[in-house]
Parts: structure tokens; C-alpha cells; sequence
């Protein structure tokens, strides 16, 4: 059975390459979901990538993901500093969880050293840009392979 991998983007993700640069590069959001589609391949994985900014959707999908997927990788944005919803959501999953935040989140404002996902990740990834997504990619893998 091929492992298939969950991907989700919270708001504004969308608005890679055009929104602050200075911060999130240039690479658009459809450059990154090419990025994972590429390395899961490179694993023998399939990456299912998603984006919304409705909270309620992401909350859906991390439901759908319970029996759909076998690990989730997720960069929910500004819903990381806000959301109980998808920490809840995110509690009734078991399997491998990965955070993954484009820019470093710790050395940004103050607000955005709280994070809610974090309390349930099996690991964070932050501030390595899109290849992050890679590693975490590859950290789903391994830990379901029991490597790590």
C-alpha cells in the first residue's frame, strides 16, 4: 500500500510569491505542493494537498484524514496561534503529525511563539521555507516506518 500523506495550508497560503517576499520567499504555493508531490514520489508517497482559509474546512479535512491518510503535515497559518478547533480536530488523529511553518516563527513577533498544533505535532519544522514541507515529508515516512 502506497502511504499516503495529508498536506494542509491555512489562510493566506495562497498568497505565496506575492505576499511579503522579504518573509516567505517567492515560490508560490503551487510551486511547494509541486516541491511535495515530487519528494513523495522520490519515497514511494502520495501527497494529498489542501489549503483554505476557512478554519471549519480545515477542521473537516483533518477529520476526512482520520481514515483517509496515514500522517498529516500542517501549516495552518494564523490558525497555529488561535485555533483550539484544529488542535481538537487534530487530537482525534492517530498517526504521525508534523507542524511546518515557512518562516521562523520564533523569531517573529511574540504572538507567534504560541503554538496550539504543537501540543499535539510529533515534531516542528520551522524557517527552512518550502523545504521544510520536504522534511516533513520525510519525517511522516520515518516515523511510520518506526525510524524515528
Amino acid at each position: 500500500m502506497t502511504t499516503k500523506i495529508m498536506i494542509l495550508n491555512g489562510p493566506n497560503l495562497n498568497m505565496l510569491g506575492t505576499r511579503e517576499p522579504e518573509i516567505y520567499g517567492s515560490e508560490t504555493l503551487s510551486d511547494v505542493e509541486a516541491i511535495c508531490a515530487k519528494r513523495a514520489e522520490q519515497l514511494g508517497a502520495v501527497v494529498d494537498f489542501r489549503q483554505s482559509n476557512i478554519e471549519g474546512e480545515l477542521v473537516t479535512w483533518i477529520q476526512e484524514a482520520r481514515t483517509s491518510v496515514q500522517g498529516i503535515i500542517i501549516n495552518a497559518a494564523a490558525y497555529t496561534h488561535t485555533s483550539v478547533a484544529i488542535l481538537d480536530a487534530l487530537n482525534t488523529c492517530d498517526m504521525p503529525i508534523i507542524e511546518v511553518h515557512l518562516s521562523n516563527i520564533h523569531q517573529r513577533e511574540s504572538f507567534r511563539h504560541e503554538t496550539y498544533i504543537a501540543r499535539v505535532a510529533d515534531g516542528m519544522i520551522c524557517g527552512l521555507g518550502s523545504h521544510g514541507y520536504e522534511l516533513a515529508i520525510e519525517a511522516v515516512i520515518r516515523r511510520l516506518d518506526g525510524r524515528i
